[in-house]
């Protein structure tokens, strides 16, 4: 199987963001780190590349107090080596694109634990930046938190983890890097469990 056929010619690419706040279009996106995933001759998803990039708060952003003290982020660190916003946003494109074209895949969708929130926040930027070739579907998105909920009977991102086996450094947390790789492996344990139950492809009598 190709990872073309798996997901009715998609692309998934696992997102995770750090804001200063819950409102796209006011708050600042401060951190975003993205994985593709790649299949194996047995059909079987691994996480592939990874890209992460600190950003540096658009002009006018609004940044929450209480949001910066939950992330531990200072946004004006010289130490994060933050780039403008649309400089990680158009990056991100293009090497989403090449990843997307290379999988023969027709569009790139999100994949993201409560993945409307993140969802939310990439377009925005994407708004922002004024990128036109966006490879990412506007609105569908795949949620792993109802994804862990039906598989483990979990739904916060540290417990589904745990159920799954999948290690997880609590001091590590919201980091979207770190979060963003173990999102990962939830997701890929999730579909790879999936297949070796018999659930995929899925016989028709």
């Amino acid at each position: 199987m190709h990872l073309n056929q798996r997901f009715r010619g998609y692309f998934p690419v696992v997102i995770d963001v750090e804001t200063a706040g819950f409102n796209p279009h006011r708050d600042a996106l401060l951190e975003i780190a993205a994985v593709t995933l790649k299949m194996d001759q047995q059909g079987v998803l691994h996480p592939d590349m990874t890209l992460h990039f600190h950003i540096e708060p658009f002009e006018g952003a609004n940044l929450e107090k209480s949001a910066l003290e939950f992330n531990g982020i200072d946004p004006y660190c010289a130490l994060r080596g933050a780039v403008h916003e649309t400089t990680a946003m158009t990056q991100i494109c293009k090497e989403i694109r090449k990843a997307q074209k290379k999988a023969d895949c027709q569009r790139s969708v999100i994949v993201a634990h409560n993945s409307a929130f993140d969802q939310g926040f990439f377009n925005a930027a994407i708004e922002r930046s004024n990128i036109k070739r966006n490879p990412f579907h506007p609105f569908v998105s795949f949620d792993t938190t109802t994804l862990a909920g039906l598989a483990l009977g979990q739904t916060v991102l540290i417990k589904a983890c745990e159920a799954a086996n999948i290690a997880f450094d609590q001091r590590e947390a919201h980091s979207a890097l770190y979060d963003t790789q173990k999102t990962a492996d939830l997701f890929c344990y999730i579909v790879n469990k999936w297949q070796q139950l018999g659930g995929w492809p899925v016989e028709r009598p």
